[in-house]
């Protein structure tokens, strides 16, 4: 069943769980994210980031995101990741998305605050969802991350009235294996700031399972931006699948590919309670 982001992450704030916004990358780990969902019992977020964008248009993307979600048994949200402006999220709507992530995050504090609500008022008058970004979060082995400053928090909410805030508390993009550290003075800030804000942490691939369930129990992280470890998944299935070089058929190569990323996304989700 389609779904917007706001009414996956408003059940968690109270619940002591979390939602799993897992990059898509193709149609084989699209449709694996939701048999894991549904074999889970819970609702999925699937996110088609900047590089997604490049390799496939927008409106496949949006038809295949609402054809998994239109059929499958849990709640799936069609989310655009990192929204480069106003036109990306408006053409995003256009092509059946029912969230957007508007990444204003480089921007001046008060700019990323006008653009921000010029993105709400347009989605919001259509029904969709949208994810802000205060502070920034870094790459590994990239750009380095600017902690969210708390001060800001309630003014962003205030003027923005974005449906989930991203944040920067020690998490980063692209990270092979969990070891990033949480700032816990700065999460417990920006909570007691805007209690009832759901908290996005991109880069969730950089968190221990462990850590990413105490997340979802003891606080309004309610998504968790997972990718690099599902793509780590998806590549070491591919490698095996082409073991044999007899094998050419793209169909069965990539079909192979499934089960072990349906894995994948199953202790994913489950890591988030």
């Amino acid at each position: 069943m389609i779904a917007t982001l706001s009414q996956v992450l408003t059940p968690c704030l109270k619940g002591g769980t979390a939602v799993a916004g897992l990059v898509v990358l193709g149609w084989e780990d699209a449709r694996a994210y939701v048999l894991a969902a549904e074999a889970e019992g819970r609702p999925i977020i699937l996110q088609a980031g900047p590089g997604c964008r490049a390799h496939t248009p927008l409106p496949i993307l949006g038809a295949m995101f609402r054809t998994l979600a239109e059929g499958a048994s849990v709640p799936v949200v069609a989310h655009l990741d990192h929204g480069e402006g106003l036109a990306a999220c408006a053409q995003a709507i256009d092509c059946g998305f029912t969230s957007v992530m508007y990444d204003g995050s480089a921007l001046p504090f008060l700019e990323n605050i006008a653009r921000t609500a010029e993105v709400v008022a347009m989605a919001h008058a259509q029904g969709v969802s949208v994810e802000g970004e205060l502070g920034y979060v870094g790459y590994h082995g990239g750009a380095a991350s600017l902690g969210t400053d708390p001060a800001q928090i309630a003014q962003f909410q205030a003027e923005t009235c974005v449906d989930a805030l991203a944040v920067s508390i020690g998490n980063s993009h692209l990270m092979t294996t969990p070891g990033a550290e949480i700032d816990w003075p700065r999460l417990r800030a920006i909570q007691a700031a805007a209690p009832t804000l759901p908290l996005v942490l991109h880069g969730g691939s950089g968190l221990d399972p462990a850590l990413r369930r105490r997340l979802a129990r003891e606080t309004t992280v309610c998504k968790f931006n997972i990718g690099t470890e599902l793509r780590q998944a998806f590549g070491a299935a591919l490698r095996q699948a082409l073991a044999d070089p007899a094998r050419f058929d793209r169909n069965q190569i990539l079909s192979d590919t499934i089960a072990p990323m349906t894995l994948a996304a199953r202790r994913a989700i489950a890591s988030l309670g």
